[in-house]
């Protein structure tokens, strides 16, 4: 049986010579797939010379068999994260999530890369091979906790097509990712930067630092080491030995099929079996696409991969009878003992980035994200939760104070998804933040019946405000200034009223 991906069968990737001189440049990056190709991007926009090592090709080893879902729901659930770390922490792991699909999202409108991206919502359900498996109370938590903490998420009693209880995210996306990386890959190279494929590193080199392959040398003032799984670096044969330790590598298969056009909602799916399996589907002009993941196992642990797929293509035909399916291959993901990836040094001036389990693209970008700060020296808001040497997250964060100043927690609530987009359903005594005419609005309906819309960007610095029901105002939740309904300063530090904004008239 052939087993070839659907994505590196329909993408043109470009090709880059092998590494043949010495160079120096301010940061070397080994492993050419999501993250150290984004990595390398971020870095060169941030004026940074680097240097991207890929032994074979670029995007064609892991990244190239993903099944590129974008989603910050992690494959262990939000409520098993509260327990281990706490609510703060399990928001932030989510937020770390939600910040890699926005920082996608900006990459492909920056460079106008044409892969297919596009937002669609996201169902975590009751297992497929279950379908009396009770799941209501847990999945009606987990929705309620996600919407505690900020996120969209809603418990639906009957998702579309899947037909079983489930959990709706909104806003989660999907894209071609070969064909996304095929978009970066040609802006990294030149002015002092470079890109090297085929060109394994055999050695590292802790003063000065550097990189060895191919009989060349790579000097730099910084090292991401962004393979699936960590190369030793210079941390040693025991330090990454033990590392490694903490990483379990699974086998997970996936198979493409079409479908004809309209059965299935253009949307993401994940089971809440173990292992789970997970679906997307794609509109393309003749039919639509499905992509069928599942059947994980312990790498190694499974003599006979044809077994698995056949299994995968037996689920899929179970539930989605028309599917024809043209591609299987198989990938690999890295779990934690946590839940949480290891995306830190691990030691000075070394990075990496790994254990993405099953959220490898985005993930990925945080890795990259993250390793774009430490190389340039900034603060960067999830370091410590995912710290390669973490034993315990800190209890007590005050997890407002301690990171507005990070650029997406000063933009999170402009990224956020708006309370709904007509006024007609604002009841009376009510305050929401509506998307009207292209805008976000604090809208209000008094006793009356009488709407005032103002602007949801608070005076201060911007932040959006937030309805206190209980005390009918308009909260900033990230300096604490508060306004009246009217839009009238009530308490500082902002000094000037919300403005008064000029949309489509509401029914009374």
């Amino acid at each position: 049986m052939a087993m070839q991906s659907y994505w590196i069968d329909s993408a043109q990737l470009p090709r880059f010579p092998k590494l043949s001189e010495d160079l120096q440049v301010d940061v070397v990056i080994v492993g050419g797939g999501i993250t150290g190709i984004t990595a390398a991007s971020l870095l060169k926009k941030a004026g940074r010379s680097v240097a991207l090592l890929e032994r074979d090709r670029c995007a064609c080893v892991d990244t190239g068999h993903t099944t590129a879902h974008l989603t910050y729901v992690t494959d262990t659930r939000l409520s098993e994260l509260a327990k281990t770390f706490g609510k703060d922490h399990a928001q932030a792991a989510w937020d770390a999530g939600r910040a890699a699909m926005g920082q996608i999202r900006a990459l492909v409108d920056e460079e106008h890369i044409d892969c297919g991206y596009s937002s669609v919502p996201g169902y975590l359900h009751a297992p497929w091979k279950q379908p009396g498996t009770d799941e209501t109370q847990r999945l009606q938590e987990d929705a309620a906790l996600a919407a505690e903490l900020g996120f969209d998420a809603h418990y639906v009693e009957s998702i579309p097509f899947a037909k079983r209880a489930g959990i709706r995210f909104a806003n989660q996306a999907k894209f071609h990712p070969l064909r996304y990386l095929a978009g970066l890959l040609p802006r990294i190279a030149g002015e002092g930067s470079h890109v090297f494929e085929h060109t394994e590193v055999t050695a590292f080199q802790d003063e000065p630092l550097a990189v060895t392959a191919h009989g060349h040398t790579i000097r730099c003032d910084y090292l991401v080491i962004a393979t699936h799984v960590p190369l030793m670096g210079t941390t040693g044969l025991v330090s990454a030995t033990l590392f490694q330790t903490k990483l379990a590598s699974y086998s997970s298969y996936a198979i493409g099929a079409k479908v004809p056009k309209g059965i299935v909602p253009e949307a993401l799916f994940s089971d809440t079996d173990d292992p789970y399996y997970y679906l997307r589907v794609d509109r393309l002009p003749h039919h639509d696409y499905a992509i069928f993941g599942g059947e994980d196992h312990k790498t190694g642990q499974e003599t006979d991969a044809d077994v698995c797929v056949q299994r995968l293509e037996e689920m899929l035909a179970s539930i989605l009878p028309q599917a024809t399916v043209d591609a299987r291959w198989t990938g690999q993901v890295v779990e934690t003992h946590d839940g949480l990836p290891y995306i830190g040094e691990m030691a000075d001036r070394q990075f990496v980035a790994t254990g993405f389990a099953g959220n490898g693209m985005t993930f990925g970008t945080l890795g990259a994200m993250m390793a774009t700060d430490a190389a340039l020296g900034k603060k960067n808001p999830w370091r410590d939760l995912f710290d390669v040497n973490r034993t315990k997250v800190a209890s007590v964060w005050d997890y407002l104070k301690e990171n507005i100043d990070y650029p997406y927690y000063y933009l999170k609530d402009k990224l956020a998804a708006a309370e709904g987009t007509s006024l007609d359903a604002l009841k009376r005594g009510e305050g929401k933040i509506l998307k009207l005419d292209g805008q976000r609005v604090a809208a209000y309906r008094n006793a009356h019946g009488k709407v005032t819309k103002l602007s949801a960007v608070c005076t201060h610095m911007g932040c959006i405000v937030h309805w206190n029901q209980a005390d009918s105002t308009w909260d900033c939740p990230c300096h604490g200034s508060r306004f009246q309904a009217t839009g009238a300063v009530l308490a500082g530090p902002a000094e000037t009223p919300l403005e008064e904004v000029a949309t489509a008239k509401a029914k009374a």
